[in-house]
């Protein structure tokens, strides 16, 4: 779900570190979305955990909230770099890129009104409207800045969550605009450092949101996890990116790149197959087990993530990236590999 799909449209290479993340957070996304997708009723979301009461509770603090931060980071970063790359195209790129987040919206706002509501399209678009498209104005020490303090804030009130994106994707831009996204490829220990210190301090952070867990101090609780999700999707995205320079490198992109460049197509067909899946199994979602929800998420991420490889074989974008590059763009750009180039 970020703004880098493709092929970069000023000729700059794709950084495949960001298509692995975005494909790694998918699938995290899908697992904590599996039960509140399934509960859909009548337009109302029942929220449930991600894990069930079987034993496996754990799951819950290894997935819950862990996973939308990573997304919204690289949409911060992908806006970032698809505005460097409209201001080499045309005089009027902000134009370009409210575009963009307008299309977004009306994808979101079908997808909350037709099928969940507990979408995020919807909240990335409008933050995107009025914290991210707004900062291209700002210097990026005020982006950065603006960022810190729109990730502290809502924890040290008791909110965590959505109330967490803006600052998200800030941190997001700054770290384009001040250089890190190009250097992400070639780190080697800077990533295996920060990693060992979000791990170390997730440690504390997680214990403490497990003792709040079962006391009714919902603030303290609301703080806990905003502060040990942060944490952990940091301690991911570092992880992930220490790995990359390792010898697993083709075996993450071989599984996750593919999702990753067809983050927005799959994440919304997920959606249609949870509810196919809900259906078919005919039971009660609050009823399942955390090994009917693995299985579930892992046989559609399976799926979708063959179909994508078949897909990319053929054809730059995927269906709906590709729509969305030509409502960006108001050009239709090529879509078969064996086609033209676009100008």
């Amino acid at each position: 779900m970020s703004h880098v799909q493709g092929p970069d449209s000023g000729g700059r290479p794709r950084i495949d570190a960001l298509d692995v993340l975005r494909g790694f957070a998918l699938c995290g996304i899908l697992l904590v979305n599996v039960k509140p997708i399934a509960n859909v009723d009548a337009g109302v979301v029942r929220t449930t955990d991600a894990a069930g009461a079987d034993g496996l509770a754990w799951l819950g603090y290894l997935a819950d909230q862990r996973f939308f931060p990573i997304f919204s980071l690289l949409f911060g970063i992908g806006f970032s770099l698809l505005l460097e790359s409209a201001s080499a195209r045309t005089d009027r790129p902000r134009v370009v890129l409210a575009r963009r987040l307008l299309v977004l919206l009306a994808m979101g706002l079908a997808h909350m009104f037709l099928l969940w509501r507990g979408d995020i399209l919807t909240i990335y678009a409008v933050v995107g409207l009025v914290v991210l498209l707004p900062s291209t104005w700002l210097p990026r020490w005020a982006v950065a800045v603006l960022a810190g303090v729109l990730l502290v804030l809502p924890p040290f009130v008791g909110s965590n969550g959505v109330v967490l994106v803006p600052g998200l994707f800030l941190l997001g831009s700054a770290l384009t605009r001040y250089g890190v996204t190009a250097r992400m490829e070639r780190a080697t220990w800077g990533p295996v450092v920060l990693g060992a210190v979000f791990a170390v301090l997730a440690v504390p952070a997680l214990w403490v949101q497990v003792r709040l867990s079962a006391e009714s101090d919902g603030a303290a609780f609301s703080t806990a996890l905003a502060v040990a999700g942060l944490l952990v999707a940091g301690a991911y995205v570092c992880g992930m990116l220490a790995l990359l320079r390792t010898p697993l490198r083709p075996a993450l992109q071989a599984v996750f790149a593919p999702l990753g460049r067809m983050a927005l197509t799959n994440y919304l067909t997920a959606t249609v197959l949870v509810l196919l899946v809900s259906r078919l199994l005919g039971t009660p979602p609050e009823t399942w087990s955390t090994v009917t929800v693995l299985l579930i998420a892992g046989g559609i991420l399976a799926a979708q993530r063959v179909l994508s490889g078949l897909w990319l074989r053929r054809y730059r974008y995927g269906p709906l990236e590709w729509l969305w590059r030509w409502a960006t763009w108001l050009r239709r750009p090529a879509l078969s590999r064996q086609g033209e180039s676009e100008g």
